[in-house]
């Protein structure tokens, strides 16, 4: 029995990798192909932005989706877009919808204004999907999503709190590229 868990933006590389390491006693389409072919329907998805992050758990055919969406219509269609893959027995939608708020909205702009424009982070403004999403929820920032060294998820986490609006501390959950390696 295989058990894999993705958080979308996971590299392709690191998709390719655990492939190896599904079991041989897997059915016809296997747990790892599942969570591929998820994250990229997830990549594609045209209404995913840096104000949602999804995580994928993909246990025998079946799908958990959980994490945060900024409105409540992409809950639905992140569901229905599971249901449709190929060799999917069941999705558990356990997506939070945010908040519908003008003051969270503010809060977002803010936060990844202060980010984006950072010289050691701008880089990542010009990918389609930039890595480091910004979740508000009742003015609380959570920052998600991974980025490629300590440092930059340290200047994020200080960009994050210094950008003015937050009603608390900034949660910094970034992920470092290839941490294990380092360390």
């Amino acid at each position: 029995m295989s058990n894999l868990t993705l958080s979308f933006g996971v590299t392709a590389a690191m998709l390719l990798a655990s492939a190896g390491s599904a079991a041989t006693t897997t059915p016809a389409i296997s747990d790892v192909e599942i969570g591929a072919q998820a994250a990229r329907e997830m990549r594609m998805y045209p209404r995913y932005t840096i104000w949602d992050f999804v995580d994928l758990r993909v246990v025998e055919g079946n799908i958990e989706l959980t994490g945060h969406v900024s409105q409540p219509f992409k809950k639905a269609d992140l569901g229905r877009l599971m249901q449709r893959l190929p060799g999917v027995k069941s999705v558990t939608n356990r997506l939070e919808v945010l908040p519908l708020s003008r003051f969270d909205d503010d809060i977002r702009i803010a936060v990844a204004r202060a980010i984006y424009r950072d010289p050691a982070l701008s880089r990542y403004a010009l990918q389609a999907i930039p890595p480091i999403h910004i979740i508000v929820k009742n003015g609380q920032v959570i920052l998600q999503g991974v980025v490629h060294n300590e440092l930059e998820k340290n200047v994020a986490g200080l960009r994050a709190a210094t950008a003015g609006l937050s009603l608390g501390a900034v949660v910094n959950n970034l992920r470092v590229e290839n941490a294990k390696e380092r360390g």
